[in-house]
């Protein structure tokens, strides 16, 4: 990850938009897409060398004003403009912490409850924490069930399981994104993006992009080797009790045929369901508990 964030994200909101976008008039040849370095100063009301140095790196704490000015010239939406608070230093409203690790046993307990839906939980840096047996029925294909960016890029069971994998790998970074900007020194998740950026050029250009958004809710087309094609929805919610986690539960609608695919998965899993989740801080070596993979590659 680098050390210059916030000018990174600068040039690459920049990169997105050209004169026309925001009313100004295009004239001469452009080396690069995008607007102009002066185009922004000009946009946000500031002055074109302190833009620059902002995007250098030279001058790293802007004022909540002018942050706000240039979310305005960007049109970043709500989110992308927390995020370049967060990248700045000066956050808008109390950032996330690190997530805790450690699950606990009442939200396992509900984990538990969803007999009939996949439900899991995950941090920041989108380790797996928790999940209930039809969770981890639904993600058997996987090697390892760990991280779900690092299944999403380096597993190539994601191609085939995702069927708009596209999409799915942009909302991963974007999301990933979201995390780096609410816990930038959190080790883990660098230690994720440092070894996506290392072994997937997608992740790679993805990451340039800067887009950043959380996940709250969508829809999943996923097909899974043993029953087939599944259409779900998905929420995702802020554990209140422990900042930093996400309960995740997906949904078939009633009667439909991918609620009739999740329950015949669960009956193939039958036997995940009476064991323990030990899922844990201190064992990222697999699927921590679940039932055993071939081995993935080493990162």
């Amino acid at each position: 990850m680098s050390d210059n964030a916030l000018g990174e994200f600068l040039r690459a909101r920049r990169a997105r938009l050209s004169p026309e976008d925001v009313g100004l008039p295009s004239y001469g040849r452009r080396r690069v897409p995008g607007l102009r370095r002066e185009e922004v100063a000009v946009l946000a009301g500031v002055n074109g060398d302190y833009y620059a140095r902002l995007e250098q790196g030279r001058e790293r704490h802007p004022s909540p004003q002018v942050l706000t000015a240039l979310a305005t010239a960007f049109r970043l939406d709500a989110e992308a403009h927390d995020h370049l608070h967060r990248l700045a230093g000066t956050p808008r409203a109390p950032g996330g912490a690190p997530a805790e690790r450690r699950v606990s046993p009442r939200l396992r307990e509900l984990l538990d409850g969803y007999a009939h839906t996949p439900a899991f939980v995950v941090d920041t840096a989108l380790d797996f924490l928790a999940a209930n047996a039809l969770a981890r029925a639904l993600f058997s294909p996987f090697r390892q069930v760990d991280n779900l960016a690092l299944m999403t890029f380096l597993d190539p069971a994601a191609r085939s399981f995702h069927r708009r994998w596209p999409e799915v790998a942009a909302t991963t970074v974007a999301s990933l994104r979201h995390g780096a900007g609410q816990a930038p020194d959190l080790p883990r998740l660098r230690e994720v993006v440092d070894t996506l950026l290392a072994r997937s050029d997608e992740f790679a250009a993805l990451w340039r992009t800067h887009v950043v958004h959380s996940k709250s809710e969508g829809d999943k087309e996923l097909t899974h080797p043993e029953v087939g094609a599944l259409s779900l929805s998905y929420q995702t919610f802020d554990v209140r009790a422990a900042p930093g986690q996400q309960l995740v539960v997906y949904h078939a609608p009633q009667g439909s045929p991918s609620a009739h695919n999740l329950t015949l998965l669960g009956t193939l899993h039958a036997g995940l369901a009476g064991r323990a989740d030990p899922t844990g801080p201190a064992d990222r070596s697999g699927p921590r508990g679940w039932p055993p993979r071939p081995p993935a590659a080493p990162l």
